[in-house]
């Protein structure tokens, strides 16, 4: 616990000097400039600022620097865990780099999101990591002509005026999709929304493009449209699903997330339904309960934490390196197949 003054201030950098019995200018080099600074003195300037309980004023130090030794994540949606993976390979290479993470969730509102990147400015963060509500909202424009350095995670950069890093989600659509003709499926259901998210619009577009160059008539794939990427709104459709007709009744799914897929798992097994055999079941993202959840469920995994590394990767190159050139990085998607389709593995 830091001591106070005889005058009940906080030490200071003149109390250190005068109880270390150098100059103010020494104790500026141990704090910022240790390795020019003799080892008998530092230590003597460590050790009284150990006595004093010395703390470094951080504020003071980033006006000065016009930075913090923080970056920042604006994630989409703090209750994903997909988005909580790739914030701790986010941390991870922060830490590395001797920064804090601020972390902040948007909910998936473009106002609360625009809110928190005005308050990272002002504390003046090193970098700025999202994963937008939209890619091309003005206020992700306005952050990188102020110069912040500025990296769009999970989303890919269009006009390539900043570094982004994404999965190819029309890919893993195509798979997902590819996966559960292969498992001789005839009928199946897109279940996902809403469509303002570009990752559930291309996971779907690459699902309609693999199910047309299998000659599948394009009713055959139905959409069943959510509110949200959530696993109520997956219980929600497998009610909606149940409710089809039986010639129109898909017997597989093919969900836009885990938690969606997870959702409607729980739905089927309690209406009794048996998985695969009545309904197939994809997810997307692979998260660590897609393979603990009571049937495991096939899912299309996403390098999360390396995605995460990868963009702070980025960030900080902008921030220190004047030969910076912005990069969009893309990662292959992977089927994991499990039991949810019928593959078992022992």
């Amino acid at each position: 616990m830091a001591q106070q003054s005889r005058n009940g201030r906080a030490p200071s950098v003149k109390d250190v000097a005068a109880a270390a019995g150098v100059s103010l200018g020494t104790v500026s080099n141990v704090l910022n400039r240790p390795a020019v600074v003799s080892t008998g003195t530092r230590e003597r300037v460590e050790r009284a600022m150990a006595e004093l309980g010395f703390v470094r004023n951080e504020s003071a130090r980033q006006l000065r620097a016009g930075t913090s030794r923080a970056l920042a994540y604006v994630m989409l949606d703090g209750g994903n865990p997909f988005f909580q993976d790739v914030a701790e390979g986010i941390e991870n290479a922060a830490d590395a780099a001797d920064l804090s993470l601020f972390v902040c969730n948007s909910g998936g509102r473009a106002e609360r999101e625009s809110k928190h990147l005005d308050r990272l400015v002002q504390q003046r963060v090193q970098g700025i990591l999202i994963t937008p509500v939209d890619p091309d909202a003005p206020h992700l424009a306005e952050i990188a002509q102020r110069g912040i350095p500025f990296v769009m995670v999970d989303r890919l950069s269009t006009a390539g005026d900043h570094c982004s890093v994404a999965v190819d989600d029309v890919l893993g659509g195509r798979i997902a999709v590819e996966h559960l003709i292969d498992r001789g499926h005839e009928r199946v259901a897109f279940v996902g929304g809403p469509d303002s998210i570009g990752q559930v619009r291309e996971r779907f577009q690459g699902a309609r493009e693999v199910w047309a160059e299998f000659g599948r008539p394009a009713e055959d794939l139905i959409h069943l449209p959510t509110e949200a990427l959530t696993v109520s709104e997956g219980r929600s459709a497998g009610e909606r699903l149940a409710g089809l007709p039986s010639r129109r009744r898909p017997t597989a799914a093919f969900c836009a997330n885990d938690l969606l897929a997870l959702g409607l798992l729980q739905h089927a097994v309690t209406a009794g339904l048996r998985v695969p055999d009545d309904l197939a079941i994809v997810g997307f993202d692979d998260i660590d309960f897609a393979a603990a959840a009571a049937v495991p469920l096939t899912s299309v995994r996403q390098p999360r934490q390396e995605l995460g590394r990868t963009a702070a990767r980025l960030v900080l190159d902008e921030a220190t390196n004047p030969d910076h050139v912005h990069e969009q990085a893309t990662f292959v998607p992977a089927l994991v197949a499990r039991s949810s389709t019928g593959i078992v593995r022992r």
